[in-house]
């Protein structure tokens, strides 16, 4: 039987504030195409600005999908995004469009171009000796004990996200570590053709970028998002929320003063901005972008994709 060609994407990555949302409309502009978001933050309803989510204008320059999908707190793993991701792709393309994939979520990338990474199973015991020991040490103790075994996985996920921390633990008691399952998964067979980009900032002018995006986020309506999540959820919203929110809610209910507020998302969020950089580095056969893009250069490789 002979095998169907794969699905031809466009990927364009790149760390938070790069100027990914802009390279992708512009690019599925050029080449009749659609973009499907890959990003795990803009994917939850009503967090907006927060997220840096395309803008209604943004939106209706071309069609959207995957974003606004899930409320606030609700679980959503790669597997259960790269089944959704797979759906919008096999209805672009059905339609002789262009799926343009972006975003800057590694995990999402990889589940997508090669499939779901295998882990062990879960350890209700283990989990629960993390779990207790997180909460009588402190979430910073367990990071630090993730860094002694898995200084990568460390490096990719924040001290205060227990879930991802107890989860590398867990990988890792099983022999092999979280990173070492990772690196095998990216040679793993392609899903899709892809032409996959990654938008390549000098360092300063991504800070620059991720300060005044923050800023702006103060300005422009974060602290009501965070009054609204504040009202729907009865004064307990969810623990989980993306970056910018606990802050924000802090700064809402007189916790923090806005500006130790915007210091504190500023750092996370440049945080969060080089474990990105991480994952797209171990990525293979990317190509990273310098500004100016050569837009008409990105179109053409996709139509001679092979």
């Amino acid at each position: 039987m002979e095998r169907r060609p794969l699905t031809l994407l466009a990927v364009v990555a790149g760390p938070t504030a790069s100027g990914k949302t802009r390279l992708a409309i512009d690019l599925a502009r050029l080449v009749g195409g659609e973009v499907v978001s890959a990003d795990s933050q803009q994917l939850y309803r009503g967090l907006d600005v927060g997220t840096a989510k395309p803008t209604a204008a943004e939106r209706a320059e071309v069609p959207h999908h995957l974003l606004d999908v899930a409320e606030p707190g609700e679980g959503m793993d790669a597997a259960r995004w790269c089944a959704l991701a797979d759906r919008a792709i096999a209805d672009i393309a059905g339609r002789g469009r262009v799926p343009v994939v972006a975003g800057g979520t590694g995990l999402y990338l990889r589940t997508l171009l090669h499939g779901v990474v295998e882990a062990p199973g879960r350890d209700p015991e283990l989990r629960a000796r993390l779990e207790a020991e997180a909460a009588r040490l402190g979430r910073e103790a367990l990071h630090r004990r993730l860094a002694e075994v898995d200084p990568e996985a460390a490096a990719r996920i924040r001290p205060n996200d227990l879930v991802r921390v107890v989860r590398a633990l867990e990988i890792a008691a099983g022999g092999r570590t979280q990173s070492e399952l990772f690196a095998a998964h990216r040679f793993r067979p392609d899903r899709y053709r892809a032409r996959l980009w990654a938008i390549d900032l000098p360092r300063p002018e991504l800070h620059r970028r991720i300060d005044a995006r923050v800023e702006s986020m103060f300005d422009g309506g974060i602290l009501v998002e965070a009054r609204a999540l504040l009202e729907r959820f009865g004064g307990a919203p969810p623990a989980k929320l993306p970056i910018g929110y606990a802050e924000a809610i802090a700064c809402v209910r007189g916790e923090v003063p806005r500006a130790e507020a915007v210091r504190r998302v500023r750092a996370a969020t440049r945080r969060y901005a080089r474990r990105q950089l991480v994952w797209l580095r171990g990525e293979r056969e990317v190509e990273w972008l310098r500004p100016p893009v050569d837009l008409a250069r990105l179109a053409a490789a996709c139509r001679s994709a092979p």
